[in-house]
């Protein structure tokens, strides 16, 4: 059945965005504030915030973000606004009309006027201190937002990247609505996946280490440039340090002096969709649920777009169950999503607790429930290490298999609250010693003393089989004994690829049985090779140039199969795969070196290349500009230290865009003592002599010394300002 969606498109002549020039009481506001802020420049440009109240911390903060990347800050909020076709055009439109099905600005304004007054001051001083940067920098053009409000900052409460809202299929929903060409989005049919997402949380326990101090690792895979790092301080208690998204008021993974956390990317099922039994009545719908029948409700939602000749208009009619928004078709069926939506408890689980000190006092924040993408990896000073699945679960029917969408018109499929902290996956003071997650299943986070599955709901969890990354770290994490920052940051970064121990040995075994023939004789010498590898990666390591196109080389050929087979590539190449097939993609492995770097022989190292040439979203890449090595491989074949890489169109070489972002290994006890590394370095301009400085500390693993007590600074200062100076 096909809504009637009523749809107008109009051209409204508004010109290039300009900023509003600001009132007195605004000027009279942002000079009070000013005065109670100061930034301090450490030599690697990273920004340490000083204010008297919270509230001056999150306005200087949100100064510093701007001066070091306006552009990254601007887009976050197009995108979470759903405001991207005003900068980028008709293009966007759909993915703006998603983001406005879930972002109701006037909810979100409700939701502001209707906050405690503490989180009103945040989010005011959130909005002064952008506009009060654009105020100081005429010469900043906007792509769009040219006055930031305070209710925007509750659009984009939780810092992941890629967040619930776009597991909603772009072409089903431009199908849905009205957009005849349209059609569903599906994996490209290459056999390869993107580069797995996510991050690796390590904690180890004072136990295990040489100091008697808990040590957590913190190392998000996300896109490059993804978040800036930075220090934000009060007088109020609020001391916090590490990666915070471009334009969020919040320290989104890091520490405090007493705690520190970290958040992973969560397998949970959380994301429910419904198939709705609708009606035409009159002019509307009408939908079934438990018998009877309710009115399907509607909203106009408008999204403006970018021409050549001034902004476009095009108003859709959207529709809604208590299920949530309808995004899709299923035969005779609407599809509805239904997903975590409480911005001002996320907004105030998100920021307090960077203030908490302690265990008990992080807890605390479990109860409202709206972590909802993201598993937490802790550790605090007194020595408590903790794993944390997803605080976001609906208690639902067991009987129903939630991965699919089931029937709304089935009151069996009601929820029943969420589950608590208790009856959700986690870990506290493991005897082992350790903890971790890597985008995994719970079932491995401490090793032995991991939950057990049979004792959750299956929906906690939608991994079927341990990863990779899993199997690696389950491999380092019980050999540290006497552990230090060092020696877990060798954990982090070695250079083992399972993947490799499981595929490899069906290649020789392939070959061993192969008859004597043409391409048995092509292959021999790479086999060779191979046979002697130790499956670890490096930038002179010819193996892992040759394993890596391979292994690519192989999953393409088999893609299909496995898919029909309902295996993921790599168990099929080690199951099924024909003997015939793996020397072939090593054949065309082999072929595919040779064309680009002349040789089959060439070193990981010359191929697996970082580069920063300027700071568009989408990077760009030159083989003929300055790069460096890199020796770490994709996470898709076990690599705990993440660089996903491919050739592009222009280029020969592999560039990296995404993987390893902001790292960090922090040691608590009566201090903290903590060392880090950023992709790149922090700044977004070009001519910044921050913009590449910290590149080879990241390609080789070298984390410099973080400076979090103010002393520390002292000797290692760039800059100390007011915002505006």
């Amino acid at each position: 059945m096909t809504p009637i969606v009523a749809v107008a498109a109009l051209f409204v002549s508004l010109g290039p965005p300009q900023p509003r020039p600001p009132s007195t009481v605004e000027l009279a506001r942002w000079e009070r504030e000013v005065r109670s802020v100061t930034i301090i420049r450490d030599n690697w440009g990273i920004a340490h915030v000083y204010g008297k109240t919270d509230a001056d911390a999150v306005f200087g903060m949100e100064y510093a973000q701007a001066e070091d990347d306006f552009n990254r800050v601007e887009t976050n909020y197009l995108n979470s606004l759903g405001w991207l076709a005003r900068a980028e055009g008709p293009s966007a439109v759909f993915q703006d009309l998603r983001q406005q099905l879930f972002i109701d600005t006037d909810s979100l304004k409700a939701g502001y006027a209707a906050s405690p007054a503490w989180l009103k001051k945040l989010m005011d001083a959130f909005a002064d201190g952008l506009n009060f940067y654009l105020y100081k920098h005429p010469d900043v053009k906007p792509r769009a937002i040219t006055h930031f409000e305070p209710w925007m900052a509750l659009s984009f409460t939780e810092g992941s990247i890629g967040g619930d809202i776009e597991r909603v299929n772009l072409g089903q929903l431009a199908a849905f609505y009205g957009d005849s060409t349209a059609r569903p989005t599906h994996l490209s049919g290459d056999g390869l996946s993107d580069e797995p997402t996510g991050s690796n949380g390590i904690a180890v326990a004072p136990s295990r280490t040489l100091n008697h101090h808990a040590i957590l690792w913190i190392n998000p895979h996300t896109s490059f440039y993804f978040r800036s790092e930075l220090q934000m301080v009060s007088d109020e208690g609020l001391d916090a340090y590490g990666a915070a998204t471009w334009g969020q008021f919040f320290i989104y993974q890091g520490f405090n002096a007493k705690a520190g956390w970290m958040h992973t990317s969560s397998g949970v099922d959380n994301i429910d969709e419904f198939l709705e039994t609708v009606t035409p009545s009159g002019s509307g719908y009408t939908y079934r649920h438990g018998g009877r029948e309710y009115p399907v409700a509607t909203r106009a939602v408008t999204i403006s777009y970018a021409t050549p000749g001034g902004m476009g208009q095009r108003t859709f009619t959207t529709y809604f169950t208590r299920h949530g928004p309808a995004v899709r078709r299923a035969g005779d069926k609407w599809v509805t999503v239904s997903l975590m939506q409480s911005p001002v408890n996320a907004l105030i689980q998100s920021y307090g607790r960077t203030k908490a000190k302690s265990l008990q006092e992080f807890e605390q924040f479990f109860d409202l429930h709206t972590n909802s993408s993201n598993n937490t990896v802790f550790a605090d000073a007194q020595g408590d290490i903790a794993y944390f699945h997803s605080n976001y679960i609906p208690r639902r029917d067991t009987a129903l298999d939630w991965t699919r969408p089931v029937d709304g018109s089935d009151s069996a499929t009601d929820y029943h609250g969420v589950l608590s902290v208790e009856e959700t996956p986690s870990v506290v003071n493991p005897p082992s010693g350790w903890l971790y997650n890597s985008n995994n299943w719970p079932w491995s986070a401490a090793g032995p003393d991991s939950p057990h599955r049979d004792r959750y709901p299956r929906y906690v969890e939608t991994g079927t089989e341990e990863s990779a990354r899993g199997y690696h770290a389950l491999r380092v994490l019980p050999t540290l004994h006497n552990a230090t920052p060092d020696s877990v940051i060798g954990a982090a970064f070695d250079s083992y690829l399972p993947a490799f121990e499981r595929l490899i040995p069906a290649l020789l075994k392939a070959y061993d049985q192969a008859p004597a023939d043409s391409l048995k004789a092509r292959v021999a010498e790479q086999i060779g090779v191979l046979r002697a590898w130790d499956y670890r990666w490096g930038a002179a390591s010819v193996p892992t140039s040759l394993a890596v196109f391979w292994g690519e080389a192989a999953m393409r050929r088999v893609f299909r199969e496995a898919r029909a087979a309902d295996l993921p590539a790599q168990d099929y190449i080690v199951e099924r795969a024909s003997g015939t097939v793996l020397l072939e993609a090593l054949a065309q492995a082999s072929d595919t070196l040779t064309a680009g770097f002349g040789s089959w022989r060439t070193p990981w190292g010359e191929i697996n290349r970082f580069q920063r040439v300027d700071d568009s979203i989408a990077s760009h890449f030159d083989d003929t500009k300055p790069s460096i090595p890199v020796p770490f491989t994709s996470s898709l074949w076990g690599s705990l230290a993440s660089f996903g890489a491919r050739p592009y169109s222009n280029t020969k070489r592999w560039y990296g865009s995404s993987g390893n972002s902001f790292v960090a290994v922090v040691e608590f006890g009566d201090s903290v003592r903590a060392r880090a590394v950023t992709a790149g370095g922090e700044s977004g301009n070009t001519a910044s002599a921050h913009f590449n400085d910290e590149a080879e500390r990241y390609a080789s693993g070298n984390l410099r010394e973080v400076y979090y007590y103010r002393s520390q600074l002292k000797g290692h200062t760039e800059r100390e300002y007011h915002p505006g100076e």
